[in-house]
């Protein structure tokens, strides 16, 4: 096994290691994102509502939002392979129990235990390419692991999809119980020993007192906060219900949702590894750029008859929001408590945006969710573009 007591060199095993936490960001947001794809499926076969079964996605998210900052407290000081393993073993463990799931209370017990592997396990891994390779290549393996999260966003619904088109959402869930396990493996041979320090401030800023403790909480940071809530709020609302949007306004059968699904991913593959390219220069300009793509896409997404067009247009415009928040994140110098405020922020987003598209699907109607997120995408453009002006340096 590697040690980290020299990392003046970026080896090909440290590469590796890089490689298997990117994989396992995948993974665990690819988890995640599970029940968008299966969502009438679920239901179905749980007796309950498209509504009530969005709660496997806000479930997840909002245990998240608490795990992050609470493991990155509390768990500061161990070893971050042990805590990865652990995590990796604990979404292993949550994803056979929801294919196991005989109603909908066991399905959400699972995916309690789903959000707080997603929540710790990014915390951690999201700064761990200072860890893994020397300075010079910390913003190429810091990418690298990035995009794990940005592309399961994006490809995770569209696989799901197709596993389950064949064999049922349960197969799909029990498939990524055994990734779960393949991984755990992989990490364990591929990370070298990670210790905690022995003493850590909750953020990079030195200092005494109060204003010492807290500096790392900095406008900019706010900021991202702020627009991480709107953005990705906005997004699953609407997401979230899209698979019943195009069954039922679009009237599109199994293979056309698979084949939305799948450009919709192809689209934000392109546009994470775009808007990556440039939001390190300037994070405020493309998130505002994205924003706008995910409004006209969303907004007309109820105008147009066959919305293959625009679900490109939206994972686009989507596809790039994730690498560019988490790289302004970094611009912003929160450090790994600040990295685990915004997987906080990002994750109960996710639990607000799908809860509040179920309560506008079973109340008002389908296509109002999609008016809801183009709504809240036009109003992070504006924030970014007016709060995030004073705050970004070099915009």
């Amino acid at each position: 096994m590697t040690t980290m007591t020299d990392i003046s060199t970026a080896t090909p095993a440290r590469w590796l290691a890089v490689t298997s936490v990117a994989v396992g960001t995948f993974t665990i947001v690819t988890s995640e994102m599970l029940p968008v794809g299966l969502l009438t499926s679920i239901a179905a076969d749980l007796g309950v509502s498209a509504g009530t079964a969005g709660l496997t996605m806000s479930a997840p998210g909002l245990v998240a939002a608490v795990s992050a900052p609470v493991l990155a407290l509390t768990a500061r000081r161990l070893d971050r392979r042990v805590i990865l393993l652990g995590l990796m073993a604990l979404l292993a463990v949550a994803n056979l129990a929801a294919a196991l799931a005989p109603n909908h209370p066991v399905m959400l017990a699972a995916r309690v235990l789903t959000g707080v592997s997603i929540g710790g396990f990014w915390a951690f891994a999201a700064g761990l390419g200072t860890r893994l390779v020397p300075g010079p290549s910390v913003g190429r393996a810091t990418s690298i692991i990035l995009a794990g999260v940005s592309v399961a966003s994006v490809l995770g619904v569209p696989a799901a999809t197709f596993v389950s088109s064949f064999a049922g959402w349960r197969s799909a869930f029990a498939a990524m119980g055994v990734v779960a396990l393949a991984l755990l493996v992989l990490l364990a041979v591929t990370l070298p020993p990670l210790p905690g320090p022995s003493e850590e401030r909750p953020g990079p800023v030195a200092g005494s007192g109060q204003a010492g403790r807290f500096a790392w909480l900095s406008g900019p940071l706010k900021v991202v906060l702020v627009l991480t809530v709107l953005i990705v709020s906005g997004h699953f609302a609407a997401y979230t219900y899209l698979r019943p949007f195009l069954e039922q306004v679009s009237h599109a059968g199994p293979a056309l949702v698979g084949t939305a699904l799948l450009l919709y991913g192809a689209a934000g593959v392109a546009g994470n590894f775009a808007a990556g390219a440039r939001a390190a220069r300037n994070p405020r300009a493309v998130l505002m750029i994205l924003a706008g793509l995910m409004a006209v896409a969303t907004a007309a997404l109820p105008l147009v008859g066959l919305p293959l067009a625009v679900l490109v247009v939206w994972g686009l415009g989507y596809g790039g929001v994730g690498v560019t928040l988490q790289l302004w994140i970094m611009r912003s110098g929160g450090g790994e408590l600040g990295t685990a405020l915004f997987v906080g922020a990002f994750n109960v987003s996710i639990a607000l945006g799908s809860f509040a598209g179920g309560r506008i699907v079973d109340g008002v109607s389908i296509t109002a969710v999609m008016w809801l997120g183009a709504g809240l995408a036009v109003l992070s453009a504006a924030v970014a573009g007016i709060w995030g002006r004073s705050t970004t340096t070099g915009s």
